[in-house]
């Protein structure tokens, strides 16, 4: 018989959606550009709101923004904003909906400029993931220095809903930094794939 595997307690043991993320997902450093944006836009729709609940949406967001395609999503006008309020598979806000398309903007305008959006997140964390050895939950913060830093740049290049608690979530997510407590049996997989 085996035994159960350890695990962070966030994403409890019913959800097996929830565990898949966790176990497969988060922590995992994310290098496309593209797929980094996806994420942040939806840690800004889930400001307010259980990450479980974007979650179980996710598939649901990917077909209605056309894959986050940052290119295809700048394009949105009225219609495509009324047609997303009226979707029952995502978040419906008006806010959260202009911060994605504004997004898309603003993605796009710095990769014409030459700025890559993966190399500009990577740079605040000095291109490698943070490993850190937490013993509970208790102890993760919500937000770091280094999530401020990252809020306050992204806020001054026009982008919403990113808070310094929002951001923190997403470098977690992204594998920025590694919060898998030392008990789970992920902690320290996910900068080493292949030691796993």
């Amino acid at each position: 018989m085996t035994e159960p595997l350890i695990r962070c307690p966030w994403p409890g043991t019913k959800d097996q959606i929830y565990l898949d993320y966790h176990d497969t997902e988060w922590g995992v450093p994310e290098y496309d550009a593209r797929a980094l944006w996806e994420k942040l836009v939806l840690d800004g729709f889930q400001a307010g709101l259980s990450w479980i609940t974007i979650l179980k949406k996710r598939e649901a967001f990917r077909a209605a923004f056309d894959d986050f395609d940052p290119e295809k999503v700048a394009r949105f006008g009225d219609a495509d904003r009324a047609r997303l309020m009226a979707n029952a598979g995502i978040v419906r806000s008006n806010a959260k909906i202009d911060m994605a398309i504004n997004g898309a903007r603003l993605w796009l305008d710095m990769r014409e400029r030459g700025e890559d959006f993966s190399a500009f997140l990577w740079d605040f964390v000095d291109g490698a993931s943070i490993q850190n050895h937490w013993t509970a939950f208790k102890y993760v913060p919500v937000k770091t220095p280094r999530a401020e830093a990252m809020a306050k740049a992204l806020k001054a290049r026009g982008f919403k809903f990113t808070g310094p608690v929002i951001v923190y979530a997403f470098m977690q997510a992204v594998g920025m930094v590694d919060d898998h407590l030392t008990s789970c049996f992920r902690h320290g997989q996910c900068n080493h794939p292949d030691d796993a």
